[in-house]
Parts: C-alpha cells; sequence; structure tokens
C-alpha cells in the first residue's frame, strides 16, 4: 500500500532537481493564455448545446443554466489557479494530485484526464466534419455522400491539427489566434445583429413548469427521486451538468505551465481571464437565441440559425456556418495540445513509456506523443459512436475537478510554506463549495455514464497495477541519477 501512495515530492513536480521544469520551451505569455483559453472554450456550447438544452430540457432557463455551470466552474478554476501558480507544470491536475495524494490516485486522474482530452477530440472532430458538411451545403456545394464526406473531412481535420502541434507550440499559437479572433468576430456579429430582434416576451420569467418525462429514470438524481422531470427547476440544473461540456478546457490552460514565461502569475491569470469571458460570451449568446425566437421553436440541430431564419435573417447562417467551422477547429486543436502535455507528463514520471516524453530536436515539443494522440483520436472518431458518448468527457473532468478541490484543502494543511502565486480567497470555504458543485453536477449525469466510467477506471487501475506501478521512477533507488532527454535537455 505505501508504494502505490508514494507522492512526488514538491520539489521534483516543477523540476528543481531534474530540470524537467525547462524541458518544453516557453511560448505563452498572459494574452496567449487567454486565448487558448477561448479556443477551446468557445465552441460547441454557442452553436449546439445551448439550442439543444433550451428547446428539450431548460427552455429560457437555459440562461440560468449557463450561469449556474459558469459559477461550478470558476469555483472548480480557483481551485487549479492555486495549484497551477505552486506547481508550474505540464501534468495539470495530474501531477498536482502525485504531489498531494500519492501515486495511484495520480493515475487514476491522469486515466480520467486522457478520458476526457481524448473523447472530446475524436467527439468535436465528428461534430465538426457534420457542420462543414451543412456548411458547404448552405453555400451551395453539394456532396454526393454526406456521411463518407464528413468521415474524410474528419481524417483530414485531425491529420492536419495533430501535424500543426508536433511542429511545436509557436506554430499552433499563431494558428491559434487567427482563428480565435476570426470566430470571436462571428459570435459578435451573431449578438449585434441579433438584439435589435429580441422579444422580451420570449423569456417569460425564465421558468417553464416542470413536465414528467414517460422515459424511465436516466440520471443519477433522477434513480434517487424515483423519477425524470423537464424545466423546472430540474430541467434548468440538469441543463447545467450537459452545459458544463462547453465550459471544459479553461483547465487545459494549466497543462501549458511549463512553456510559460513567469508561470506562477501567468496561469491563473489566464484561467480566469479566459473563463470570465467565454461565461459572458455563452450568457449573451443565449440571451440572443432564446430571445428571438420562442423556446418550442428552436431547432435542435441549427439553433442560432433557426433564430435568425425566423427573424427573416437567413444570410446570418453563413456567419454562424463559418463561426462553428473556425469555433470546433481550434477546440480539437487545443484539446490535442493538452491530451500531449499530460501524457508527456506521465511518461516522463515513468508511468507509461518514457519514449513517449522524448522531446524533437528540431521542433521542442513532444513530437512521438502527438503523433500517437492524434492516431488513436482518428480512430475514435472514424470507427467508435462517440457522440452518444459525450457525457464521459463531462464526468472525466468533474472527477478531476473534484480532486484539485480537495487538493486545495490539503495541500493548505500539508505544506502550507510553499511559493503560491495565487491563493484561493476564503479557503477552505469556497473549495469545499467546489467540491459541493461538482458533485452536484455529477449526480445530474446518466447512470449509463457512470457504469461507463467505472468501468474505465477500473480497466485503468488494472493497467496501473501491471505497468506503471513498476516503471515509475519513484520506484527507483534514489540514488539512481536521472537520465537526460533527447536534444540535452532533461526530464524526470
Amino acid at each position: 500500500m505505501s508504494t502505490i501512495l508514494r507522492r512526488l515530492p514538491p520539489s521534483e513536480a516543477t523540476g528543481l532537481r531534474t530540470g524537467a521544469r525547462h524541458s518544453l520551451a516557453e511560448v505563452y505569455r498572459p494574452a496567449d493564455l487567454v486565448v487558448l483559453g477561448l479556443g477551446v472554450m468557445i465552441g460547441a456550447g454557442i452553436f449546439s448545446i445551448a439550442g439543444e438544452q433550451a428547446a428539450t430540457t431548460a427552455g429560457p432557463g437555459v440562461i440560468l443554466s449557463f450561469m449556474i455551470a459558469g459559477i461550478a466552474c470558476l469555483l472548480a478554476c480557483l481551485c487549479y489557479a492555486e495549484l497551477a501558480s505552486t506547481m508550474p507544470t505540464s501534468g495539470s491536475a495530474y501531477t498536482f494530485t502525485y504531489v498531494i495524494f500519492g501515486e495511484v490516485w495520480a493515475w487514476i486522474i491522469g486515466w480520467a484526464l486522457i478520458l476526457e482530452l481524448q473523447f472530446a477530440a475524436a467527439l468535436v472532430a465528428r461534430a465538426w466534419g457534420a457542420i462543414t458538411v451543412g456548411a458547404l451545403a448552405n453555400f451551395g456545394v453539394r456532396v454526393p455522400n454526406e456521411r463518407l464526406a464528413q468521415d474524410f473531412l474528419v481524417l483530414v481535420i485531425l491529420v492536419l491539427l495533430t501535424g500543426i502541434v508536433s511542429l511545436g507550440a509557436r506554430v499552433g499559437l499563431r494558428a491559434l489566434w487567427i482563428m480565435v479572433s476570426a470566430k470571436l468576430l462571428a459570435v459578435g456579429a451573431v449578438i449585434v445583429v441579433g438584439l435589435p430582434h429580441i422579444d422580451a416576451a420570449n423569456f417569460g420569467d425564465f421558468f417553464v413548469p416542470p413536465q414528467p418525462l414517460d422515459t424511465p429514470p436516466a440520471t443519477v438524481l433522477e434513480t434517487l427521486i424515483g423519477e425524470g422531470q423537464a424545466f423546472g427547476w430540474f430541467g434548468i440544473f440538469a441543463a447545467a451538468s450537459a452545459i458544463a461540456f462547453a465550459y471544459i478546457g479553461f483547465d487545459i490552460v494549466a497543462t501549458s505551465a511549463e512553456e510559460t514565461v513567469n508561470a506562477r502569475r501567468a496561469i491563473p491569470k489566464g484561467m480566469i481571464r479566459s473563463l470570465v469571458i467565454a461565461t459572458v460570451i455563452y450568457i449573451a449568446v443565449g440571451l440572443v437565441m432564446v430571445g428571438m425566437v420562442p423556446y418550442p421553436r428552436i431547432s435542435e440541430q441549427a439553433p442560432l440559425a433557426s433564430a435568425f431564419q425566423a427573424a427573416d435573417l437567413g444570410w446570418m447562417a453563413h456567419v454562424i456556418d463559418v463561426g462553428a467551422v473556425l469555433g470546433l477547429t481550434t477546440v480539437i486543436l487545443v484539446l490535442i495540445v493538452g491530451q500531449t502535455r499530460v501524457l508527456f507528463s506521465m511518461a516522463r514520471d515513468g508511468l507509461i513509456p518514457r519514449g513517449l516524453a522524448t522531446v524533437s530536436r528540431r521542433y521542442h515539443t513532444p513530437t512521438r506523443v502527438t503523433l500517437v494522440i492524434g492516431a488513436v483520436a482518428i480512430v475514435l472518431a472514424e470507427f467508435v459512436p462517440v457522440v452518444p458518448l459525450r457525457e464521459l468527457v463531462v464526468i472525466g473532468t468533474l472527477f478531476a475537478f473534484a480532486f484539485v478541490a480537495a487538493g486545495v484543502i490539503v495541500m493548505r494543511r500539508r505544506m502550507p510554506d510553499l511559493e503560491r502565486g495565487f491563493r484561493v480567497p476564503l479557503s477552505p470555504l469556497l473549495p469545499a463549495l467546489s467540491l459541493v458543485a461538482t458533485f452536484w453536477l455529477m449526480i445530474n449525469l446518466r447512470l449509463l455514464t457512470w457504469a461507463w466510467f467505472v468501468l474505465w477506471m477500473a480497466f485503468g487501475l488494472l493497467v496501473y497495477l501491471v505497468y506503471g506501478r513498476r516503471h515509475s521512477l519513484l520506484a527507483r533507488p534514489r540514488t539512481e541519477p536521472a537520465r537526460p532527454a533527447h536534444g540535452g535537455r532533461h526530464r524526470r
């Protein structure tokens, strides 16, 4: 038991002993981190999830759902900010857990992050293919076989973005700035053009009387209370759990810590600012969408476009198409970056094959692990029905949120003297509230999602016991020197 609960010393987490802290080039500055966060957060929530939840679950109360999900994620973000400012490393929640709770828990969180990021990349790529085919059709380009076209486009975008990430952070950062700027212009057009066409009567009091569902209870909460409901406060909170998918991404900013100048202070600012901006944008677009058309008339497939068509502004569909394609492109790009950095850290610690932690001499990036991640994303997107499994991304993320919130409380007691660039205010109250909010979002997920998650984690624990426990760097005698990484750099 003591073996699997061994903890990584904080000094090794930041590479002070082996130089691993500088194994990746520092390329990000504070503004870049905000763009990184917006690149992954401004996407699916605006262009699909909001309309789907408004039409089927929350009605105009979807605006409140965005606020609830935003507050829950802000609490988690504050906790991430403190730990990232204390341990500025590419491993994010995985490394935080390694230092605070021990190796087996770190592996579990790392395994959950693999589920989150890998599935999210494949899922968003699948959505990107469908939206791109639809956008081509709106521009008058007809394809003979939509399914085949989608499969081909998914392959193209994943190969292209994997290549960009492999070429180095600077190349990806330049592409990200261009695409995020363009999609923010598209989102701004949606808000500015839609505002004059809002009818306040469509908001009601943001509350639709609850309606019982004919289907059997699906979520953990529905099972506990014995029935399911749509709309009402039950629907608003249920929608908040689904909408949490839209906010996933601020945590990925923490994985860029090793590549950030003055990371202890820059990372907290980048995470918090990007999340606040994204929340404001989501609420603004949600108000426009719900205000322009009564919620029963919102199309689940094309919510924003249907709202503008109802207002005789069909030309805006082209702007929305461009924004959606660019928006989901940046989401995929940042997800690949985040996944690369997490696996790089796990490999550097020896819990997965250390060869994956190789840093390219030419591009100064972990090219090998990037190519592996891209290949797995292609297989998942092309051959696995990832869309029905969307909640797996959410539960993997929320699971990590819970450990980070608990980590703030525990680290304050165990390691009070560690340097912190940011402190969660009103601790331990706010971290405890973050735990409660995270737990609430999790019990609003489906039982089937929980079943798949438990199976995934059980399989991951088996992998750790068979491989990771024996190959961990902490399993080696403490007198054994660390081996340098390729290219003359070092890793732990």
